[in-house]
Order: structure tokens, then C-alpha cells, then sequence
């Protein structure tokens, strides 16, 4: 009978184990829950960093934007001071004193990356040429004959599309 009552024993204390053992590897609700509430604070202090990143950056390229404005409109200033001189101008150089400033001009603009589009005699291209006119003309149809306003390219994008006439071709009678 003690026998029996040591291996009662025994087999509680061996069952207490197991127990014990599948426990820790289970783990409680309220462990569930800390877990929770600490990726939930991880996730919100990482949303929080990513919206301050976000409008920092938003920030940093507004700043660079002005600071490109700033330099062309400094460019522009000084193409402005020169046609204020020409045209004080008093002793006859003012043809002159134009012809510089349009120079200048051009040079400010090729200086910003910004270049004319070359269209006469070229083929018509909606994407850089806006046709104002269509005109009968020995020239091939479709081909540009006239340019009546100058289109601009800045780097590869096309800011302003030349007005243009078109040739008709030849008129028939």
C-alpha cells in the first residue's frame, strides 16, 4: 500500500512536470496581450517617424525649388537692369543695347536648360509644335513653313510648343 501510494505520488509529481513544461511553452493571455500592446507601440512610433520623414522631405524640396527660383529670378534681374539702361539710352545705341540684352537673354536661358525648339522646315510634330495656319506652298504637306511664336524645351520637356503654320502642299486648280 505505501507502494502504491509512493508511485501515486510519484505519477502527480511526473504530471506536474508535463504540465508545467507545456506551459511555458503556451503562452498566458495576459503574455498575448504585452506582446500586443509592444508591436502596437513599435508600429505607431514607426507610423509617427515615417510622417515626420515624409514632410520633412516635402520641406527640404520646397526649400530647393525656391532656392532654384531664386537663382533664375536673380538671372532675370539682371537681363531687366540692362533693357532699363537701353532704353534711358539717349544717344541713338538703344538697336544696340536691345541686341545685347537679347543675347544676354538666351544666354540666362541656355544657362537654366532651357533652349528654342527649331521648327521651320521640319515635319509637323504635335508634340512640339502647335499649327496656327495651314498654307498652300510648294513644301510637302505637313511641313513647317512658318514659325509665329518660338517653342521652348527645359532639359527634355517640351514648356512651350512652337506656333507654327503648316504647309497645305501645292493648291490645285
Amino acid at each position: 500500500m505505501v507502494h502504491d501510494a509512493e508511485e501515486e505520488f510519484n505519477g502527480l509529481d511526473q504530471e506536474k512536470t508535463d504540465n508545467s513544461s507545456a506551459d511555458s511553452l503556451t503562452p498566458s493571455f495576459e503574455d498575448l496581450q504585452r506582446d500586443y500592446r509592444d508591436l502596437n507601440e513599435r508600429f505607431l512610433r514607426l507610423a509617427a517617424d515615417f510622417d515626420n520623414y515624409r514632410k520633412r522631405m516635402a520641406r527640404e524640396l520646397d526649400a530647393r525649388i525656391a532656392c532654384a527660383l531664386d537663382g533664375f529670378a536673380l538671372d532675370l534681374l539682371e537681363v531687366v537692369d540692362n533693357f532699363e539702361r537701353a532704353a534711358q539710352s539717349e544717344d541713338g545705341k538703344a538697336q544696340e543695347g536691345l541686341e545685347q540684352i537679347h543675347k544676354l537673354f538666351k544666354t540666362v536661358l541656355e544657362r537654366q536648360g532651357i533652349r528654342p525648339i527649331e521648327s521651320k522646315g521640319t515635319k509637323f510634330d504635335p508634340a512640339l509644335h502647335e499649327a496656327v495656319a495651314a498654307i498652300p506652298s510648294p513644301y510637302e504637306e505637313g511641313t513647317v513653313i512658318e514659325e509665329f511664336c518660338c517653342g521652348y524645351r527645359m532639359h527634355d520637356r517640351v514648356i512651350r510648343c512652337a506656333k507654327v503654320a503648316v504647309s497645305k502642299g501645292q493648291e490645285r486648280d
